[in-house]
């Protein structure tokens, strides 16, 4: 019996003329099309990807059972997830088993903190799994603010808001660019170590990258406001050039 094959599709970082002509030619010709999304939300990847997905293309909608409600350091919280994601790895492992192939919508690269990466991990020893790369979020975000974000050799970090602020001042202190990602409800521990490392006045704060609504401003310009899930801080490096 021929297997069929999931595919984690990336999606880019939310502007379609962004994605691979790959990804394009999955999507438009898929059966099967899975994606994450929040419980009573169409989901991003969704969004993105509303005009590409065939009419009469079976949708599988993987809801998580959390977000936000429950620390990251509650030991309930990875029981949840790893339970969810055993659930989601059952659904498609069944389909590819049938024969049927299966897009499963990645925003941004889906080896990139992606939630594709714990159905790869369950998924790769028992059925085909192809991956297909995508622009990242982060590069749309550095490109939005028209300036390289390294130059000769520069170590680039890419850090978690999510982080102990200490840890945080001292990546930032490293690193020679900086890349900050989940802001979110951590954006005053992010700038709190900024201004420890001493790398605040050079932050910027890019909100939706390539996709509608896309803004960029100075960190240091945008008052106390509180920022959405789709936003990015951008410290560019200074190094070597000719």
């Amino acid at each position: 019996m021929n297997f069929g094959t999931i595919y984690g599709v990336g999606l880019g970082p939310g502007d379609t003329d962004l994605m691979t002509l790959r990804a394009h030619r999955l999507l438009t010709g898929a059966q099967h099309v899975a994606y994450f999304r929040k419980a009573g939300r169409p989901g991003q990847a969704r969004r993105i990807a509303q005009d590409l997905i065939p009419e009469g293309a079976a949708e599988i909608a993987m809801e998580y059972p959390v977000t936000t409600e429950i620390p990251l350091s509650d030991p309930r919280y990875n029981e949840i997830l790893s339970a969810f994601y055993a659930d989601c790895t059952a659904q498609l492992r069944a389909l590819a088993e049938s024969g049927q192939d299966v897009v499963v919508l990645c925003e941004g690269d889906p080896f990139f903190y992606g939630s594709f990466m714990h159905l790869h991990s369950r998924l790769k020893e028992v059925v085909q799994v192809v991956v297909v790369p995508a622009i990242t979020g982060m590069s749309a975000a550095w490109t939005a603010t028209d300036q390289p974000v390294t130059w000769g050799d520069d170590v680039l970090s890419t850090l978690m808001g999510t982080l102990p602020e200490n840890e945080l001042v001292r990546h930032m202190k490293a690193a020679d660019a900086i890349v900050i990602m989940k802001i979110g409800r951590n954006i005053g521990k992010v700038r709190r170590a900024l201004q420890s490392a001493g790398r605040y006045e050079n932050a910027w704060l890019v909100e939706y990258a390539s996709m509608p609504g896309q803004t960029v401003q100075k960190l240091s310009e945008t008052g106390e406001k509180v920022t959405p899930y789709f936003s990015i801080v951008i410290v560019h490096g200074q190094g070597r050039r000719p």
